[in-house]
């Protein structure tokens, strides 16, 4: 599969992401419950090693006990994906997102970024000292930094006062993250309308742009969500999707031959 160079990190142009393995299905309370029994450290393990055989090369996942000591059994056990570190807080401890930050990167974080929840929280409140100080223990790790989002306002501000390697951008604006960064299972919406604001926003960006969210968790389609993508895609942006392979045990290699055809048919589609 094809690579591009986010800071000095090589990454395949589609990613595979955590959010099934921590049962975030972004659809019913019963989907959550069954992701989480399906995914058993097991199972992670053997779907991270599918995603490697498909040509993934980069894991986007949390930053929280359960994933991070999968994470170091895998690689202990011979596993080379790479992982950008997804960081949020405890749900009653808003400032604890440092502790996690600096706990990816001391068990080898090939990045980090800030979830998107929190970063439109941040944002919503005049957070931006803490964008900052994100930003900074990012950099003197020496990784590739990066901040997620959902609300195209968050990603003009980052674009235009922060020095980032990558924006990761969601398609949709689910729910308002002011009040509370955290996961809702249900009450989230998907309109069209918010892809289009975030689309004109990422054309804006200088630097490269994760996109994610593009099935709006789930709940559109993947070959329309691929063709989009064909269009709206630079040459040096990737893309983030979770798979939940309870669905179908062969949705990685599926995957990723329908993003090749749709999203990659054409390298002109990129400039």
């Amino acid at each position: 599969m094809r690579q591009v160079t986010i800071g000095k990190v090589s990454v395949s142009v589609l990613c595979i992401g955590g959010n099934p393995f921590s049962g975030f299905s972004h659809q019913s309370d019963e989907r959550d419950r069954e992701m989480k029994e399906y995914f058993t450290p097991e199972r992670i393990k053997q779907t991270l090693h599918a995603a490697e055989n498909a040509g993934i090369n980069t894991f986007f996942g949390r930053t929280d006990d359960y994933i991070m000591g999968i994470i170091k059994d895998y690689w202990n056990e011979g596993g080379a994906i790479q992982w950008f570190a997804q960081v949020s807080h405890d749900l009653d401890e808003p400032e604890s997102w440092r502790k996690w930050l600096k706990a990816a990167i001391d068990i080898g974080a090939t990045a980090a970024y800030i979830h998107g929840g929190v970063v439109d929280s941040w944002y919503a409140n005049g957070k931006f000292d803490h964008f900052s100080e994100a930003l900074d223990i990012i950099r003197d790790a020496g990784i590739p930094a990066g901040f997620a989002g959902h609300n195209p306002e968050a990603h003009e501000w980052i674009r235009d006062n922060l020095d980032v390697d990558f924006q990761m951008c969601c398609h949709y604006n689910p729910t308002d993250r002011s009040e509370s960064p955290h996961h809702i299972s249900v009450g989230e919406k998907w309109d069209d309308e918010d892809r289009e604001k975030m689309l004109e926003v990422i054309a804006t960006i200088k630097k490269p742009v994760v996109h994610y969210k593009i099935f709006a968790g789930g709940n559109r389609p993947v070959i329309p969500a691929f063709e989009l993508l064909g269009k709206v895609m630079r040459k040096s942006d990737i893309v983030c999707v979770g798979m939940f392979t309870k669905a179908d045990p062969d949705m990685i290699t599926k995957n990723v031959a329908l993003f090749e055809k749709y999203a990659l048919k054409k390298e002109e589609s990129y400039e």
